[in-house]
Order: C-alpha cells, then sequence, then structure tokens
C-alpha cells in the first residue's frame, strides 16, 4: 500500500469579468506577489524620499528653504545655488581627485580581489579554508580600531598628502573576494582542466576563461567599490591634509562648516556629487542581481 501525497489542484472559475484561476485553498497565486511588490514599493519609497526631498531643495532658495512649515516642490525654482555652489570652492579639483581615487581603487580592488578569490576557489592547498575563514572575519573589525596602524604603515611609506594613501590601503575587502569566490566556484571545474590539457598557462587561464565569465560578480563589486571609494569620508579625512588632494566628501563638509552655512548650496552641490554613481548604477544594474543570486547558489 502507499500513500500518495494530495494534489495541489487548480479551478477555473467563469465569471462576468471573464475566467479566473484559483488554487485549491481558494487563494489566488499573484497575493503573495502584490504583497511582495507592494512593500518594495513603499520600502523603495521611503529610502528615496530624503534624496528627492534633497534633489527639489537645491533649487529652493534660502528663505524658502528655512520656510515653516517646510515645501516640497519649490515656489520659485533657481540654479543659482548651482552656479554659486560650485564657484565656492575647488569643485572641479575635488571632483578630479574623487574620480581618480574612485577608479584606480575599484581597478586595484577588482585586481587584487579576482586573483585571491580564484586560488581560494579553484586551487586546493593546506590551509585553503582556514584562510578564506581568515579572510572572512576581517570584515567584522572596523575602520577605527586599525586606523593608527594602518596611518603608521602609510605614513613610512611616505603617501600620506598624497593620492596613493587614499588608493592602496583599502584596495583588498574581505566583501570583494567573498562574492568573488562563491560566483567562481559555480564555474566549472572542466573547462580549466580542458584549458590545461590544451597547453594554456595559469595566467592565461584566468584572464581567458574565468574574468570573463565572472563579469556579473565583477560588475557588483565594481559598482561595490565605487560606493565605498566615491562616499569615503574617515580615511580621507585622517590621510589627506592638504586641500589640493582632498576628495568630494571631505571638501564638502569643509564647505558645510563654514561660519554662514549655505545650506541651499550645501544640497546643489551634493546633488553633483551623488549624479556619478546613480548613473553608474543604472548602467551597471542588470548585473547585480544576476552576480549575487548566481554566486549564492553555491
Amino acid at each position: 500500500m502507499s500513500i500518495q501525497a494530495p494534489l495541489r489542484v487548480r479551478t477555473r472559475a467563469v465569471g462576468r469579468s471573464g475566467p479566473t484561476w484559483t488554487s485549491a485553498t481558494g487563494r489566488t497565486p499573484g497575493t503573495a506577489a502584490v504583497v511582495r511588490t507592494t512593500l518594495l514599493t513603499v520600502g523603495a519609497l521611503a529610502v528615496l524620499a530624503p534624496v528627492a526631498w534633497a534633489a527639489l531643495s537645491s533649487f529652493k532658495t534660502q528663505q524658502e528653504l528655512a520656510a515653516a512649515p517646510p515645501t516640497l516642490w519649490p515656489h520659485h525654482p533657481t540654479l543659482d545655488n548651482y552656479t554659486t555652489g560650485l564657484r565656492a570652492f575647488d569643485f572641479a579639483q575635488y571632483l578630479t581627485n574623487s574620480v581618480i581615487v574612485t577608479a584606480a581603487a575599484t581597478l586595484l580592488t577588482l585586481t587584487i580581489n579576482s586573483m585571491a578569490a580564484y586560488a581560494l576557489a579553484k586551487y586546493n592547498f593546506r590551509g585553503r579554508n582556514l584562510l578564506f575563514l581568515i579572510t572572512l572575519s576581517t570584515i567584522m573589525i572596523p575602520l577605527q580600531v586599525i586606523l593608527l596602524p594602518v596611518y603608521q604603515v602609510v605614513s613610512s611609506f611616505g603617501m600620506t598628502n598624497s593620492l596613493l594613501g587614499l588608493i592602496i590601503p583599502p584596495a583588498a575587502t574581505p566583501t570583494g573576494v567573498f562574492l568573488l569566490r562563491q560566483y567562481m566556484l559555480t564555474l566549472p571545474d572542466e573547462l580549466i582542466e580542458a584549458a590545461r590539457i590544451d597547453g594554456a598557462g595559469e595566467f592565461k587561464i584566468f584572464l581567458r576563461i574565468i574574468l570573463p565569465l565572472s563579469r556579473p560578480a565583477l560588475a557588483v563589486v565594481a559598482i561595490f567599490s565605487v560606493i565605498w571609494r566615491w562616499n569615503d569620508f574617515l580615511w580621507p579625512l585622517i590621510v589627506a591634509q592638504d586641500e589640493s588632494e582632498q576628495t568630494l566628501p571631505v571638501a564638502i563638509a569643509r564647505f558645510a562648516s563654514q561660519q554662514a552655512i549655505p545650506f541651499n548650496q550645501i544640497l546643489a552641490v551634493s546633488v553633483v556629487s551623488i549624479v556619478p554613481v546613480v548613473i553608474l548604477y543604472l548602467l551597471l544594474q542588470r548585473h547585480i542581481i544576476s552576480g549575487i543570486s548566481q554566486g549564492a547558489t553555491k
């Protein structure tokens, strides 16, 4: 005698509005999707509300910005906040520093993290899992704990008050190693063995096979790295004491610390500073879900 599990039957009901499908429990199959979409939409609006308010307020005058109760839409929109704010300090210099630091640090992060992830994913050696565990454990160490020794090392190499001091120290990230390793574990080992049989060297396999197949994960790490480096404040504030070497977040904070704080101009400069990150995210957003989801299946 065999016991069979009860079948889930879908019935078709015909009404005035046309046929509708329901499950045996009487619930519409799309209810969970509707609830999930509604919750995600509400959460997205809650997160984007401050950004939208800042963008709209950047077109307000100082008097309207200080009005009570506050207004959402600017009654008399103006671009003077952008022109005056961008001329108030050397915005082009700080923007150039941020672009150089972000681009160089992201390229270095992808290079180091991908090589470390490849070794931890596809090479069998003693202590591999322990080394990976130690790498992951460093995520729990905040920067404030290691700030002084890292600064002493950077200072001993003469990289303070230079862009190199902002680029090299935070290049290797345990989060990037984790994401790339998990993704590379999903790549079949047969491809690597076939390439070795054909006479390809390890470096050629890494460049011609592993990196092209890991593009989604590399895009995810690149987006994270750009966001981290572009918005980094504490480390550039400590290392770059010279104003000519400072990045946008530090320069904007110094601009906001003036005796008479022009909040409308600060909002305008802040909106300009987040535009490059938003554009990059829109260009690479299709890789985020695929890179994280495929890496999480291993």
